[in-house]
Formats: structure tokens, sequence, C-alpha cells
């Protein structure tokens, strides 16, 4: 039986100047942090105007950025765990 066990939501906003388009993405996690991600996008001046694609590509690299800061908390609060610590998940016991 699968159960999820918490949902998280992405707001994501994008701000549109000329040929640039910025983006921000924002995450609230279950232990009440919030995380931000910014990406951004530059069209070529030979490229032809689509803001659905500059929307992309920046949406892209702020949901990137959002993930590394992520990846960076997990593997700190990891990090963070004494060896052999019953508290830490049972993957990291059996790892150590």
């Amino acid at each position: 039986m699968t159960r999820t066990l918490v949902g998280w939501h992405v707001e994501m906003e994008f701000e549109e100047d000329g040929d640039r388009t910025r983006a921000a993405a924002m995450v609230r996690l279950a232990d009440g942090t919030e995380l931000r991600g910014h990406g951004g996008s530059t069209r070529h001046r030979a490229d032809l105007p689509q803001l659905r694609v500059g929307e992309e590509v920046a949406g892209a690299r702020a949901l990137n950025d959002l993930a590394m800061q992520l990846l960076t908390k997990a593997h700190e609060e990891v990090a963070a765990r004494p060896p052999g610590d019953p508290a830490a998940p049972l993957m990291w016991r059996d790892v150590t």
C-alpha cells in the first residue's frame, strides 16, 4: 500500500522585461522552512519572440536552483546526525 506522507506545493512567478524573463520558485516544507530559487533567460536578438519559451527556460533554472538547495539541506541534516543515532533514517544507519 502506498500512501502520501507529505505534499509540497511549489509556487512560480515570472517577470518579463523585453527580451529578459526572470522566474522565482518557492516551496514551503513540512518543517516550516521556505526555500526560494531563482532563474532567468534572455532571448537572443535573432530568435522569434516566444514568451512561453523564456518562461520555460527561466522556470527550469529556478527549479534547478531550488533542487540544489533541497539537496544541500538534506545533506546537512544527514551529516548533522551522529553515527549510530537511532533517530537517523534506517538507510543512513546501515551505510555508516
